[in-house]
């Protein structure tokens, strides 16, 4: 299993840096940050400056969306990095949350979405690609370049374009139950596709707080519940309740969810999110003793996740990527 951290792009960048080199010495592979340019710095300059400062670190962003920036913008934006860095960048990406939202746009389709996936793929690469209005274009500098593409899924429309178009699939919460549905949604729609359903790499994404207080812990965490809540929100204004299409242990938490408030996303002590129970915190995060840690992430690896991005949105980022270093990135990695 692979180990990633997941940041936001809060200044000082140079506190971003730090942090990413502590994650690689202690063993992690990928460094991953938020992206939405309204609320935090623009995270590929600090790519640039992070690819710098270490020596294999894979970095990108969790997640871009499709419109943010132009497919061909995105695409040499990536490229650029890769040429200077040596390949070392991977694009994650979705519909776009906080970003599209923050800037009072409805996030992307999933058309806009899977067709923006294989020009950005193909753009980066050195292929040509369409980009629209029968316009084709290619990136005349590029050599050698390669981007792998993982998309972040929740619904089963999404899950399925996930499975037939995306490198790989990003999970944002360490629930088993829901982990071990939609891996094999994932899975089957690759096959469906005529691919390898192996070949789809697996990510789950979720804060993770080492320690044995499990009150502070939550606390610290109870953030998650309310950003996975915006697209659980969007899944049943789709599909309704009980419908069938997603489980209810994904859905049944938001039912007291009254709105949300972007400028504390993904922050610590949030007040959008007092609606999330203990419950939730629990099965969606990692957290409690260095023991639980390591029962949590082999469950998931058992089905079939080959990486833990851990969230270190909250007080202990420094101790937690020490203890994962430590204990679990040995013993698992």
């Amino acid at each position: 299993m692979d180990f990633g951290l997941v940041l936001q792009t809060d200044p000082p960048a140079t506190a971003v840096v730090d942090l990413m080199r502590r994650a690689e010495g202690a063993g992690f592979r990928y460094g991953w940050t938020f992206d939405s340019a309204v609320l935090w710095q623009e995270p590929f300059v600090i790519y640039s400056r992070i690819l710098e400062h270490t020596e294999s670190l894979v970095v990108g962003p969790m997640v871009t969306n499709p419109s943010t920036r132009t497919p061909e913008v995105t695409a040499s934006t990536f490229a650029t990095l890769n040429d200077m860095y040596g390949n070392r960048t991977v694009c994650g990406i979705g519909r776009g949350d906080s970003a599209m939202r923050v800037a009072g746009r409805k996030p992307n389709t999933l058309a806009t979405l899977g067709e923006s996936m294989r020009v950005i793929r193909d753009l980066a690469e050195g292929r040509e690609a369409d980009v629209g209005g029968g316009k084709t274009l290619r990136i005349p500098w590029i050599r050698d370049g390669r981007l792998p593409v993982w998309m972040a899924a929740y619904g089963p429309k999404a899950l399925a374009l996930a499975g037939r178009e995306a490198d790989g699939f990003i999970l944002q919460l360490a629930d088993p139950f829901l982990t071990e549905w939609m891996v094999k949604a994932v899975r089957a729609a690759a096959a469906d596709a005529g691919r390898d359903p192996s070949s789809v790499t697996v990510c789950v994404a979720a804060p993770a707080y080492v320690g044995d207080d499990l009150t502070h812990a939550r606390e610290q965490c109870r953030w998650f519940g309310g950003m996975v809540g915006n697209h659980v929100a969007d899944l049943v204004t789709r599909y309704g309740t009980h419908s069938g299409a997603v489980p209810d242990a994904l859905t049944d938490y938001i039912e007291r969810r009254s709105g949300y408030d972007y400028s504390h996303h993904g922050r610590a002590g949030n007040p959008s999110t007092d609606f999330v129970p203990d419950e939730i915190v629990d099965r969606f995060c990692v957290l409690g003793p260095v023991a639980a840690h390591r029962e949590r992430l082999e469950h998931l690896r058992e089905l079939g996740v080959d990486q833990f991005a851990l969230y270190a949105m909250h007080d202990a980022k420094e101790a937690t990527i020490d203890a994962y270093g430590e204990h679990l990135v040995p013993a698992l990695g």
